[in-house]
């Protein structure tokens, strides 16, 4: 008898066909706008100046990008899972669950145990579940968390599994801010439990905070050079009389070492040391990575997973199941797209109807096997150039789920010693761990998630996006300016650092790929170039509409039909066709006069440009309203997109340059989890806060400034010359930026509160703008 599928796959058939008929309409209009931009080049006398060349190089640019990310939009699927037609318990396979904290003071020990906690509730058979955390910061605050979170999980795993609770962090359950209707009935037996855990909850959070608070200080230093630390939470778990309960997940501490001298490759690198140490303690087939912050909301998410590992029709060439990041402290408004909308709501799931998602860092399952890369290789010594010295991790790749979790004293101890080797900085010296696109997490980018999954893809492996009603994991967002803008300048240096490398998406994967696959991952290998045409966009037209020279087309146009005596056969050609096409796009009344007078019409090709402007933003609305969404979101997107391309694409895009000629090396910071009452109340109200360092906010405020001055400029110039038929692009273009950015304006003039522009960072920037102005007076004007 056939068994019933796992899991269904639905093509968004409506959301593709006005995907692509955008496209072609589109495509059509920029092609319009081209011939227009080189005609007007190789006709024009004298030749166009040095600002529309570069205005023109700013459109291609735009346009070639916009090109790509039409690749996400072509075959949008949607999936559903059926987890009730998995195996019995005993039949399913093992999950390691890998989570990553490096900074104690930045990610507070009490959410990184709240994410330890939940990811020990899931809903999965306890035997077939170990997590494993990785302490980079070597601190003995997490690992004393971790001991006190092991003895409040005896108590909290058997309530949650004994009222089949639905919401499985306890800090969540607990909140006030949270339904706690999961349990049958509210009985008084539940209630009574409830208070009971409650109770034991509010001592272990005393009891970390209280560390913490002892310990103050003292680690200043410690995540630089620490020795590696492995402590399995094995002991036996009883209930108040003594009796043994019911298995718990196994738990481990694992912090590797790392010295000033050894390269430690970062998140990449402390995943590769998780993956050895538990391929000799557990080594389960799947794999589940979170941040330390990201907890699990939904305590089905392994059974969801593995409706895709286990489907034998897409398994052996599955890789991963990718989750989206979703989070717990975005506020109505949104107003640094914390949420990643466009990521996670339009292309992921675009690309899970070509080869699958990326990689995005956390929530996803991944197949162990896929990171060994060829294990059809059985020499000795070859394993060892591979995999480093370790015989019994040697012996672990080739038995995958064979293993399990350690059953006495004697085998932990000398488990553990095996995993102190394997977690030495020198342990991977001479190996292909991290390297040639061949072993595990991969290192050489910051972003090592994207450079993974695109390994992945490009060695034949597909993925899969599940997106399911109920998150399945929850974690914080940046809520405020600088931590939005300095996690933005670290993405965009890991994507353009693996564009200049080798394994650039358009010369490396282009012919291991299908076309739109590729397409997809360019999008992001361009995305940090978008600083060029922002840059180019926000300052040029501007100050050519200061000194009266037009860069776009006139809102009218006027035809010579009768004087082409000048003019080349090709230009007259040329002219004619311009005349042609103008007077059967505008649909208006023309009147000619072929003795040497002038007609008049609407520009067909202000018409062009218009088009394209309204299409994209229109389109834009499209995606924005069919999500859920505001035309608040729309507002707040483009102006993070603005605000990101001037500084974190600028900054991110000249550090992977820098670091390509050695110049600069990598470096990672994490963001910071830890918000104050103020930053908070702010973000709440939906007012930006540019409490941010100068070298972030100085570029968004001078362009801010430059095109104020540039509107009001252009505005006073149309008066003046009583028509507004040369210059109207240019200035509705500062009108444009302005409008988006009232926010900026409002923080710079209006208001008083802690979280405006800094008078000096004003001051500084209108310094630069009057330089600039005087600057291009001077070059515009010679």
């Amino acid at each position: 008898m056939k068994s019933l599928p796992l899991h269904a796959c639905t093509p968004s058939i409506s959301s593709a066909i006005i995907n692509r008929s955008y496209s072609l309409l589109h495509f059509t209009a920029l092609v319009a706008l081209f011939y227009y931009r080189l005609s007007s080049i190789l006709l024009s006398k004298p030749k166009p100046s040095l600002p529309y060349l570069l205005v023109f190089a700013s459109e291609m640019l735009l346009s070639i990008i916009w090109l790509f990310d039409q690749a996400y939009t072509w075959r949008p699927v949607s999936r559903t899972t059926f987890p009730e037609r998995l195996p019995e318990d005993e039949e399913l396979p093992g999950i390691d669950v890998f989570i990553c904290t490096a900074d104690h003071k930045k990610e507070p020990p009490l959410e990184v145990m709240n994410t330890v906690l939940s990811a020990m509730a899931l809903d999965y058979p306890s035997d077939k579940l170990s997590v494993y955390l990785s302490d980079d910061g070597g601190s003995s605050l997490t690992l004393l968390g971790m001991r006190e979170a092991w003895l409040f999980a005896r108590s909290w795993l058997p309530f949650c599994r004994r009222f089949g609770l639905k919401t499985r962090c306890p800090e969540v359950y607990f909140s006030s801010l949270e339904d706690n209707s999961d349990g049958p009935l509210h009985s008084l037996e539940y209630e009574e439990e409830k208070e009971k855990i409650k109770g034991k909850y509010e001592l272990f959070k005393e009891r970390v905070n209280k560390a913490g608070e002892n310990i103050g200080s003292e680690e200043a230093t410690s995540s630089k050079e620490h020795s590696p630390v492995i402590e399995v939470m094995d002991d036996e778990p009883k209930d108040d009389a003594g009796i043994k309960q019911a298995k718990m997940p196994l738990l481990v501490y694992v912090s590797r070492e790392k010295r000033p001298s050894h390269s430690h490759h970062f998140k990449a690198g402390a995943l590769n040391v998780l993956l050895r140490v538990s391929g000799i303690m557990t080594n389960s087939p799947y794999i589940l990575v979170l941040d330390c912050d990201m907890y699990c909301n939904d305590p089905t998410s392994a059974r969801q997973a593995m409706c895709f590992h286990l489907d034998p029709k897409i398994s052996p060439s599955l890789a991963f199941i990718q989750f989206p990041q979703k989070f717990r402290n975005i506020n109505k408004n949104d107003i640094y797209d914390g949420q990643l909308r466009k990521i996670f709501v339009i292309r992921w799931p675009g690309m899970d109807g070509l080869q699958g998602p990326m990689l995005s860092g956390t929530g996803f399952y991944m197949k162990r096997e896929a990171l060994y890369g060829n294990l059809s290789q059985k020499d000795v010594l070859h394993l060892k150039q591979s995999f480093g010295h370790s015989n019994e991790f040697i012996m672990s790749v080739h038995k995958i789920d064979q293993y399990g979790a350690i059953k006495n004293t004697e085998s932990s101890s000398k488990l553990q010693q095996e995993a102190q080797f394997l977690a030495s900085c020198t342990y991977e010296k001479n190996t292909l761990w991290g390297e040639q696109a061949r072993m595990g997490f991969l290192y050489h980018s910051v972003v090592e998630d994207y450079f993974t999954g695109f390994i992945l893809h490009c060695k034949g492996k597909t993925s899969v996006f599940c997106n399911p009603s109920k998150p399945a994991f929850l974690g914080s967002s940046t809520t405020n300016l600088n931590d939005m803008l300095v996690q933005g300048t670290r993405w965009n240096f890991g994507l353009f650092e693996v564009t200049l490398s080798k394994f650039c998406p358009f010369i490396y994967g282009l012919s291991r790929m299908p076309l739109l696959q590729t397409m997809c991952y360019g999008y992001l290998a361009l995305q940090p170039l978008y600083f060029l045409p922002l840059w180019c966009l926000a300052t040029l037209p501007q100050l050519c509409l200061l000194n009266g020279i037009p860069i776009y087309p006139q809102t009218k146009e006027s035809l010579w039909w009768s004087d082409t005596s000048g003019l080349s056969p090709l230009a007259v050609e040329t002219v004619q066709w311009k005349a042609s096409i103008s007077s059967f796009l505008t649909e208006v009344p023309k009147h000619f006069c072929f003795a040497g007078s002038r007609g008049v019409v609407s520009s067909s090709w202000f018409m062009v440009f218009s088009f394209i402007f309204l299409a994209s933003l229109l389109k834009h609305l499209e995606e924005v309203l069919s999500t859920g969404a505001s035309i608040q979101t729309l507002l707040n997107e483009q102006r993070i997109w603005m605000m990101k391309s001037v500084t974190a694409y600028t900054y991110g895009s000249l550090d992977a340059i820098l670091k390509c000629f050695g110049m600069r090396e990598a470096s990672f910071l994490p963001t910071n989890k830890v918000a104050d009452d103020e930053q908070v109340a702010l973000y709440q109200m939906g007012k930006l806060n540019f409490q941010s360092s100068t070298m972030i906010l100085t570029p968004i405020i001078t362009l801010i400034i430059l095109n104020m001055v540039s509107f009001i400029g252009g505005v006073a110039r149309m008066f003046i010359a009583g028509s507004w038929d040369d210059t109207f692009g240019q200035v509705f273009l500062s009108l444009y930026i302005l409008m988006v950015n009232y926010p900026v304006i409002e923080g710079m003039l209006l208001r008083k509160d802690k979280g405006r522009v800094p008078t000096p960072v004003t001051l500084l920037s209108l310094v630069i703008t009057i330089f600039l102005l005087s600057l291009g007076h001077m070059t515009l004007n010679w």
